[in-house]
Formats: C-alpha cells, sequence, structure tokens
C-alpha cells in the first residue's frame, strides 16, 4: 500500500519517544455546529430552537437503514424531548465525529505500519488519531457503538442545562426538576425548550453526565401487529410524497449533466473515439478525456448518453477479467495453493489426517451490489473552491481525493452529505464524487454526473467470488468430531483498503494484495458450532477480477458455507437438523435460543422429505456485541425457478433500541439475501459484465417476496446491528429448503445456476 504522509507519521510517532509528547499535546476541537438565527447549540450534537425545535446532528450516511431516526431517537429519549419537534442535520466534518469501533476494526487498512496501536476502540492512542483523521465511516454496522454514548452524555449535558435555567427562575434545586415532552417541569411549573435554550448555553453541565438510569430501549412487544410508534421514522413521510432529496436531485445554477464511459475491468485506458460523431448531437456541451474513461457533458444527461454511444470511445485493456480464468484461479488456489492459518482448535494436525467422513466444495460467483441509486455526484468549482454534493460512507476521504486529483488542498473542498438510495457498501467508494470533479473543472460549470446502470455494472466492483471445500470427520454414531475449511478467495479487504486509505486505482491495489492473508474476506468462517478439532484456512487467490465491499460481506459466503455443509452432515448421520444444531451450542444459550423460537414460529417440521423446509443460523457483530439469527425458509422449485413462499426468522440483537427499525432491517436484509440467493450475479468475457440490466440479475420483485415473520428476543447484552444478519442466512436456509423440496443439493451461489 502507498502510505500517505500522515499514516507514515502516525506510525513513527506510535513507534517511538514521540508518542508520549503526542499524546499529551493538549487539543481541543471548535464546535461543529453552526447556530442559526434564534438558535442555540449544545455541544456537538444538539441545537435548540426558540420554537422548540431540537435539531440532532447525524454523522452517518443514511442509505435506508434508518440512522436518521436512529441517532435523534437516542438523543430525544435522554433529552426528554418532544418527538414531533424533532429535525435532522448531516453533521459537518469534525473530528468529534470518529468511529472508533470502526477504526479498530479496520485498523490493518488504515494504519498499515503498526496497526496493534490501534487494536482496541478504548485505546488513547487510536482516539487520538482517529480524531485527528476524521475518521468518520459509516460501515461494519457500528453506528449505534459509535455514537450512541456520545450522543447520549452530550443529551443529558443538555437536558441538566435547561434544568438548571428553570430551576434558577423558581428557585428550586434543578435536580428536582423533571425533562419530558420537550419541556422542564418542576410541580406544576413548566418552561418550554425554546423558552430556555439561551440562558441554559450559559451553564456549565455536570461531569460527568447525569444520564437517565435505562439507556434507550424497547421490548419485542413493540411490534405487535398494529401497536402505534413511539418513535416514526422521521424521513418516511418526504419518501413517500417524493420531496426526499438524493445525490442525483441536486439542482444548481447552470447545472450541466454528464454521463460517462469506463474501459474494460482489466489494465485499461482510453484508445480512441470518433469526435465528429458527435457534431450533430443536440444539446451537447463538450467531450471531456481521461486516460481511464470519456465522459460527455450536455445540457440533459439523455444527450450526454447519446453523445457518447455516437463517438463509440474504445479502450486498449490488459489482463482482462474473465470468469473462466476466475473460476480456474479459484481451482487450482483452493486445491493447490499455499494457506494461511485464521483459526485452529484441539488436534487438528492429528485428528483431521486420517480419512474424512464427508468432504464438499462450495462455490459463490461474484454478486453486484445492484443500488436502486446508481453513482452520482455534483460538483461545482468556483474561486479556486470545489462543492461536492454526494452520498457517501467515507465523506472525508472523498473530500481528499477530490482535493488531491484538482491539486486543492483539503480546505478548499467542501462536501455537502446526501442520503443514498441504497448503498449496500458500494457508496464506501467514492471515484464518481473525483471524476466529477475533474469534469467540472474541465468545462467551467457546474456538473451533475450520473453512471448508467451498465456503467454501475462495469465500474462499481462486485463481491468476490470464492470457493470452499468444507471437511468433516464424525465418530460412527454421527457425532462431529472434526472440522476443516479451506477457503480460496482473493484478500479483497486489502484491496479495499489500498483503495479506500491509499488512494491506489483497483488494479494496482488488486496486484499489490495478492497472496496476502485477509482476515476480513474470511469474516464468518469460524461457525459458531463447539467442535473438538477444527482448522480454518485461507487460500488467498489471485483472480484478476478487482472486488469490493457488500451488505453481509464474507458472512454473505462463509454463512452460506457452513450451514450448508451443516444441515448435509446432519443428513449424512440421519439426525434432525435442528437438534443436530442445538447439540452442538451448548456454550450458546442465546442462538439456541433463537432456533428453538423460530422452529415455534415457523412450524418446524424437522426438514422433512418433500416439506420444503430449510434451517441455518449465524452470528454477525462487533466484538462484545455480537447479534445472532435463525432462519427457516419454506421454498419449492416450479416451472419459473426458485419460489420462496415463507422466510421465518427470530433474531437476538441485544438489547433492541428502535423495535420497528431493527425489524424493517432484518426483513430487508432477508430480502437482499434471497436476492443473492436466487440471482445478483454476473459473468464476465473480456473485461465486461455479461448481465447489464438491472431486470436481468433476476432479483425478487414484490410479487416474488414471500411472507415474512420476524421476532426479536428481549435482551440486556449490548446492542448489536441487525442490518447484515438476514443477508448472510437467508442463502443456506433456502439452498437447504430446496434440498427438502426437490431432494437435490446446490451447492453453488447464485442457486441453481450450475445448472445454467
Amino acid at each position: 500500500m502507498q502510505l500517505s504522509r500522515r499514516q507514515i507519521l502516525i506510525g513513527t510517532l506510535a513507534g517511538g519517544g514521540l508518542a508520549v509528547g503526542y499524546m499529551l499535546r493538549p487539543r481541543s476541537f471548535p464546535l461543529p455546529l453552526a447556530a442559526g438565527r434564534d438558535e442555540v447549540a449544545f455541544d456537538a450534537w444538539i441545537k435548540i430552537a426558540t420554537d422548540g425545535t431540537v435539531a440532532v446532528a447525524v454523522p452517518q450516511l443514511e442509505m435506508g437503514q434508518g440512522i436518521t431516526t436512529l441517532i435523534p431517537r437516542i438523543v430525544a429519549e435522554e433529552l426528554g424531548a418532544d418527538w414531533t419537534r424533532i429535525a435532522v442535520e448531516p453533521a459537518p466534518a469534525s473530528p468529534l465525529y470518529a468511529n472508533f469501533p470502526l477504526a479498530a476494526r479496520w485498523a490493518e487498512l488504515w494504519m498499515p505500519v503498526l496497526p496493534g496501536i490501534a487494536a482496541h476502540p478504548d485505546g488513547a492512542i487510536l482516539r487520538r488519531v482517529a480524531r485527528d483523521s476524521r475518521f468518520a465511516l459509516t460501515a461494519d454496522g457500528s453506528s449505534l457503538a459509535a455514537f450512541e454514548a456520545p450522543a447520549r452524555a452530550a443529551a443529558a449535558s443538555a437536558r441538566a442545562m435547561l434544568a438548571m435555567a428553570a430551576a434558577d427562575r423558581w428557585d428550586v434545586d434543578w435536580e428536582d426538576c423533571v425533562a419530558e415532552k420537550g419541556a422542564i417541569r418542576h410541580g406544576d411549573k413548566r418552561l418550554g425548550f425554546g423558552v430556555l435554550a439561551g440562558e441554559a448555553a450559559g451553564y456549565d453541565p455536570p461531569n460527568p453526565p447525569p444520564l437517565r438510569a435505562r439507556p434507550p430501549g424497547e421490548a419485542p412487544a413493540a411490534l405487535r401487529t398494529g401497536a402505534p410508534l413511539r418513535y416514526p421514522r422521521l424521513d418516511l413521510p418526504a419518501k413517500v410524497d417524493g420531496s426526499y432529496q438524493f445525490a442525483g436531485d441536486v439542482r444548481l445554477p447552470g447545472l450541466v449533466y454528464a454521463a460517462i464511459r469506463h474501459g474494460p475491468i482489466g489494465d485499461s485506458e482510453l484508445a480512441s473515439f470518433d469526435r465528429k460523431a458527435a457534431a450533430g448531437t443536440r444539446g451537447l456541451i463538450r467531450l471531456v478525456e481521461n486516460k481511464r474513461w470519456l465522459a460527455a457533458v450536455a445540457d440533459t444527461w439523455w444527450a450526454a448518453e447519446h453523445a457518447l454511444a455516437a463517438v463509440a470511445p474504445r479502450f486498449a485493456a490488459r489482463q482482462r477479467a474473465d470468469s473462466n480464468r476466475i473460476e480456474t484461479a479459484l481451482d487450482e488456489a483452493l486445491r493447490l495453493g499455499d494457506a494461511e492459518v485464521l483459526f485452529e482448535t484441539g488436534d487438528p494436525g492429528e485428528q483431521l489426517a486420517e480419512h474424512f467422513s464427508l468432504a464438499i466444495r462450495y462455490d459463490v460467483a461474484p454478486a453486484l451490489h445492484a443500488t436502486l441509486e446508481t453513482a452520482s455526484a455534483t460538483a461545482r468549482l468556483a474561486d479556486g473552491k470545489l462543492e461536492l454534493w454526494v452520498a457517501s460512507q467515507a465523506p472525508e476521504l472523498a473530500r481528499r481525493a477530490a482535493a488531491e486529483a484538482l491539486g486543492l488542498g483539503e480546505r478548499d473542498v467542501v462536501l455537502y452529505p446526501m442520503p443514498a438510495g441504497g448503498s449496500f457498501d458500494r457508496r464506501l467508494e467514492h471515484e464518481h464524487a473525483v471524476e466529477a470533479a475533474l469534469i467540472a473543472r474541465a468545462v467551467g460549470r457546474p456538473v451533475q454526473l450520473t453512471w448508467s446502470r451498465w456503467q454501475e455494472h462495469v465500474a462499481g466492483l462486485p463481491r468476490t467470488p470464492a470457493m470452499a471445500v468444507m471437511a468433516a470427520r464424525t465418530s460412527p454414531g454421527g457425532d462431529l468430531v472434526g472440522w476443516k475449511a479451506r477457503l480460496a478467495v482473493p484478500a479483497s479487504g486489502r484491496e479495499f483498503g489500498r483503495r479506500l486509505f491509499g488512494g491506489d486505482d483497483a488494479m494496482s491495489a488488486m496486484a499489490a494484495s495478492a497472496g496476502e492473508f485477509d482476515p476480513l474476506a474470511m469474516e464468518g468462517a469460524r461457525p459458531p458450532y463447539a467442535v473438538e478439532h477444527m482448522a480454518i484456512h485461507h487460500v488467498p487467490a489471485a483472480i484478476g477480477l478487482p472486488t469490493g465491499r457488500m451488505r453481509g460481506n464474507a458472512h454473505g459466503y462463509t454463512a452460506f458455507f457452513n450451514e450448508s455443509f451443516i444441515d448435509e452432515l446432519a443428513r449424512k448421520a440421519k439426525r434432525e437438523p435442528l437438534s443436530y444444531r442445538i447439540a452442538l451450542l451448548g456454550h450458546d444459550a442465546r442462538l439456541v435460543a433463537c432456533l428453538q423460537k423460530v422452529a415455534a414460529l415457523a412450524d418446524w417440521d424437522g426438514g422433512s422429505p418433500s416439506s420444503g423446509q430449510g434451517l441455518a443460523c449465524h452470528v454477525i457483530g462487533l466484538p462484545g456485541a455480537e447479534g445472532r439469527i435463525a432462519v427457516i425458509a419454506t421454498a419449492r422449485r416450479d416451472t419459473d425457478g426458485v419460489r420462496v413462499d415463507r422466510l421465518s426468522a427470530v433474531a437476538d440483537i441485544g438489547r433492541i433500541v428502535d423495535a420497528d427499525i431493527a425489524r424493517q432491517q432484518i426483513e430487508g436484509g432477508l430480502v437482499f439475501g434471497m436476492g443473492l440467493a436466487l440471482g445478483a450475479s454476473t459473468t464476465y468475457a473480456e473485461g465486461l459484465p455479461q448481465t447489464g440490466r438491472l431486470g436481468d440479475l433476476g432479483l425478487p420483485l414484490l410479487a416474488d417476496c414471500p411472507s415474512i415473520d420476524v421476532e426479536l428476543i428481549a435482551s440486556d447484552a449490548p446492542p448489536a446491528d441487525p442490518g447484515e444478519l438476514g443477508v448472510a442466512a437467508a442463502p443456506p436456509a433456502i439452498a437447504n429448503a430446496l434440498f427438502s423440496a426437490v431432494g437435490l443439493r446446490f451447492r453453488r451461489l447464485p442457486l441453481l445456476s450450475e445448472e445454467i
């Protein structure tokens, strides 16, 4: 990875005597929220207006997961605010919004010099460096872990300051005052937040903040059908009436529109195009050339797209991605490659050296994100200042990349964060923002660049393909004695890190990562089951296809490998799949409870032949805040392919902060996982994806969506993110259901793809 000056400095400081001085050097940060007219800013999270409106800053990208409701809900409950008076604003760039849990989880990606110094989210060095780097990314379900505590602390402090202002007016003890429904109350006296805000800002809050006795949360009973929501989503009304503004909805004076063509996947360079062929295109303003792409700018996007079709750009490309070579590379790595040990326990070398009772290969094809909104960015360059309107999970990194591309200082770039019409981790990368900035400089006018669906498939990097050989040794009675998994998968996480943090292009990042051990590409490979002898090995594979992150990430294929294999082991042992799993989960009562409850919810009949029922379970989450899920799918095969009639899920996500949003996330994850099970993939030939349209991906339509039942288990464990649980568990549950329905075992994702 090409190290930045910042990374080298961090490594030097952490590794030498300067570390103490670096840590002791006092640091203070300005208040990031700009108070408008008749507003008062409290901390980095809250502004209160004289009319009682409470504006909450949200430093995470809203991409459908409901974070612009979840963080305001935490603030409202702790503050005692009136939910009808809550507003949201995207948080500006500030070190005060650093995502410490994610920074620790990704330490090897962004601090490759000495990642060990940042291995714990509570470490002083990690917190200092993450703040100085403004490490504010949205990823890996880390939002609650990162921001619940500071948001609660800010709300508790503001509540105390408001109470102090009211108490001085009434000459009472502020601790005897109560904050509720947007007002401070003492006996029959009551003053609204808006009346008190100006005075309250002058008080010093208590240290530590006086948090309420119970953190925000709801019981699973809040999911009852027809039960009123205490905190309905703030973004839904605008999404329903169409007034919600996404990146592609930005309009500026003098705005022009750009379409783009990228070269085939590989080492591509623009070779030629017929400039004269665009001369008759009505509305065309100009063509913008780059080494890797060609863009057309016009007064409408449609005119720009037609101009590109007319000029027919050609690209010279070497090392073009090809599905046959990808399959061969994975196969050779699986059979012959040198493996790295991810996890071992017991004595696998001795116990698993003998003949395996069962050994099976599974395959997963590349998967496309298929976001509803394709990549879109608006750029305006004027007087040496660049403004960007873009949906980004890594806004500060997008801002830095654009500044570097234009030769500007970071302070000369302003990024306005927009919500995303779906991301699924696609908006962690920001090449479209850089392209929009370069095009705006070339034409001297504000430009909105929008990728077509075809360009999204060409230039948007897929989730990596993978292969695995799963092997086990069982006793004569069928008890599981040993488990060995050998996964061939490229170092997808490493190459992603080199692109995002090192600024490498896709091909350079892939080449530099070849052969590297990558724990991120192996997440979830260790099954939740207690097996005496176990070995999990990673074989880094060089496949010639740059890959990226996707919702569920490695769990999307490791859960498929593990849960398909455990099901096959149960069938071979002539054991009922549910009880077979539970027998191996004596150490995890929470996952056992999920399995038992989902069996009752789905009327589980043991997955008997022709029943069409299949079972899967999985564990995902940050260390100490893992979520658990069990899923039963009811599926059948008909003349049109696979029909999923029902998905039943029970999840334990620890303390439930918002039951309705949690249910939405699990339901959405199940449907997303269903899409991965039945489609969302493509093959590659000559560097080009062979699927160009959204409708050709085999994604479930509304009419295809099954009946979905979701139950949550009450828990006092730390809250876990529910968004990826269903993504991981749905595909193996559907695969196992198809086996019980038709007696055929499908060992490749998408299912049925081995028949095509």
